[in-house]
């Protein structure tokens, strides 16, 4: 506790340096808004984001250094602290509002969120988040510095103060970038090849497995390591080799009206697989199952989670009451004034109750205010043991609809309306416990280069405020264009909130194939199997997961091979990591570009389907151009991992 008595920062307190400039901000809010959204279509799709604070970091220094020929650290520490608020609050977004999108499609709700909403609540939650952590900032930041160990800020410190690598590192990520954005014009623009690569049906066997091609999602395989992509993939082939086949082949009537599906009402599980293949068994039966896991999953999470929850929640309660300001002028120690964050969230809560466009009662503002206080003070401790990769959000989402729908229905909102604010409230929590966390492993940068505190919590409401005004403009172009729930954008969490809700208001769920989920998760964790990573797995298509386990393949062999020396192996490492954030960036632009094009309207068709059908590859010839699309994936992942950057 006291080693931070001894701490020196890179930039001392009587040392000032442009900072919080007009600079840093305009390419904070760029950054902020591109990696949001970016994240946005990510996590819709594969039901996980990605840190965006080391490639914030690196494509600043980039920028500020090589380009601009400006020498500021506390510059380029800006703008990764406004930029990494995008993909934080665009997490705590997607994976609960797409749920108001999806009753509005079914009817459940009169009509679908506005603009208006989805902004109000993106907002309210960000804000929030950020004032939540304020407080905290000398207890968990300060006084424990040395004891807690923030991975994500402290390596995103270490990158900054790499500074004289920043170009080269720079041109990496741009390199992604514009790979990334490359192969999915291939894929989805001009739908050279196939996106999903399938094997044939094999006699009487239902299953079935392939590969999505698509380079966002070998990234992703990448930076999660070898061990989360095998745990996914081995939900997938679970779900798609074991499950779909006993499915069918023990056959039997379904009652696919009562699973959603009037479609299919009266017929039988082998007409439905004849006539539709077996991904009509899994979107109909085995994502109920990925559903029971999923949630299981979340909940023992936060149960395992619940002693570490309390002694953060009591340690951070007595930190705060010795945490006032000592009188101390110095720059490192300046944060917003507590009036000003007091009002900020009173403010927020008022807001949240009275504005219409909010579905939010009394009771919901009332709710929102404790637990979001709470979590984030969780989150804000929790990110600084574990990560940003391991902090429980899900978890707390899930925690947070159980029992928001259970006081809501138990005063007497338990119709569309009362749902509607079950999700509201979890969107505004999850997006607080996000932003919490972000926000903490910025202000841990921050702490070791010697930046300005008051500054930073500015410009991370910055970020919040900017990413906040684009996610719904987002949110509202993807759900347009392909609809969330569907092939393209599964929005596996949201779809997952979604039942939750409708289980405990009208007892919808199919809870049989629930319960099935529940008690094979529990399984997994008797045999200390990581739940999460499978449950999603199983919930997803294992195309999907497949292609995410190539890129852990590659992490592996790098893993694996022998290198001259450790910085080498590091080098390698890191220079992955950078290509495959920027792979994840550039697919991200381009999926929002064409999601642009698919409400153009061009004749009877769309400009997104006029450009699709310029020149196609199908069949054999199809399959074989797909496979030599993901091996160039491949390659240029090889190429730019492998390659020397600065001086070394």
């Amino acid at each position: 506790m006291n080693e931070n008595k001894n701490f020196k920062p890179y930039v001392s307190a009587d040392k000032v340096l442009p900072e919080f400039t007009v600079t840093s901000i305009i390419m904070g809010i760029i950054l902020a808004i591109v990696f949001g959204a970016a994240n946005a279509y990510l996590g819709l799709k594969v039901g996980m984001t990605v840190s965006a604070s080391i490639p914030a970091a690196v494509i600043s220094m980039g920028v500020i250094r090589v380009i601009m020929r400006r020498n500021s650290i506390l510059e380029s520490n800006m703008v990764q602290t406004i930029g990494s608020a995008g993909e934080s609050l665009a997490a705590g977004a997607i994976f609960t509002m797409p749920a108001l999108f999806l009753w509005a499609a079914d009817g459940t709700l009169e009509s679908m969120p506005t603009y208006l909403e989805i902004t109000i609540i993106a907002l309210c939650g960000g804000i929030l988040g950020v004032m939540f952590m304020i407080p905290l900032r000398r207890s968990l930041i300060v006084q424990e510095h040395g004891v807690l160990p923030y991975p994500e800020g402290t390596a995103c410190a270490e990158v900054l103060l790499a500074g004289e690598e920043g170009g080269s590192n720079a041109a990496t990520v741009f390199a992604g970038m514009g790979f990334g954005a490359l192969f999915k014009l291939i894929v989805d623009g001009f739908k050279v090849v196939p996106s999903e690569v399938n094997t044939p049906s094999i006699g009487g066997f239902a299953g079935q497995i392939g590969t999505q091609i698509y380079p966002a999602l070998i990234g992703v395989g990448y930076i999660c390591g070898p061990q989360i992509a095998s745990y996914m993939f081995a939900g997938g082939v679970i779900a798609w080799l074991v499950l779909i086949p006993a499915v069918v082949f023990f056959g039997g009537s379904m009652d696919f009206a009562t699973l959603g599906n009037a479609d299919l009402a009266g017929q039988t599980i082998a007409e439905v697989y004849a006539a539709n293949g077996a991904s009509a068994i899994w979107s109909n039966v085995i994502k109920y199952i990925g559903a029971g896991a999923i949630a299981t999953g979340g909940v023992i999470s936060l149960i395992k989670s619940l002693p570490l929850i309390v002694s953060t929640f009591t340690k951070a309660m007595k930190g705060m009451t010795g945490s006032k300001n000592s009188g101390t002028e110095l720059r490192t120690d300046k944060d917003l004034k507590m009036p000003i964050v007091l009002g900020a969230i009173l403010i927020i809560a008022v807001i949240l109750w009275l504005v219409p466009a909010v579905p939010v009662n009394l009771i919901g503002g009332i709710l929102i205010v404790i637990f979001g206080f709470f979590f984030a003070t969780v989150s804000s401790r929790m990110v600084g043991l574990v990560g940003s990769s391991n902090n429980p959000v899900s978890g707390l989402a899930i925690a947070t609809v159980l029992i928001a729908t259970f006081v809501l229905k138990a005063t007497g909102s338990n119709n569309a309306a009362g749902m509607a604010g079950a999700i509201a409230i979890a969107s505004v929590i999850c997006v607080v416990a996000a932003i919490a966390g972000d926000t903490s492993q910025d202000l841990k940068t921050g702490y070791i280069v010697g930046a300005t505190p008051i500054k930073q919590q500015c410009g991370e409401l910055i970020g919040v405020v900017a990413s906040g005004l684009a996610i719904a403009g987002v949110m509202v172009l993807l759900n347009n264009a392909w609809g969330f729930g569907s092939e393209e954008l599964p929005a596996a969490q949201a779809t997952l909130m979604k039942m939750i809700v409708e289980g405990i208001m009208g007892g919808k769920l199919p809870w049989l194939l629930v319960f099935m989920g529940v008690f094979l998760a529990l399984a997994l964790e008797i045999l200390r199997v990581p739940v999460m990573p499978f449950a999603i797995g199983l919930y997803l298509p294992v195309q999907l997961s497949a292609c995410i386990m190539v890129g852990g393949v590659v992490r592996l062999v790098f893993d694996k091979m022998k290198m001259k020396s450790e910085e080498e192996r590091k080098r390698r490492t890191t220079n992955g990591t950078l290509y495959c954030a920027g792979l994840i960036a550039g697919e991200g632009i381009v999926g929002i570009i064409l999601a642009v094009f698919a409400i153009i309207p061009m004749g009877d068709v769309t400009f997104a389907d006029k450009l699709g059908t310029l020149f196609n590859l199908t069949g054999a010839a199809g399959v074989i151009a797909g496979l030599v699309v993901l091996a160039l994936m491949i390659y240029s992942l090889v190429v730019f991992a492998n390659r020397k950057t600065g001086n070394k």
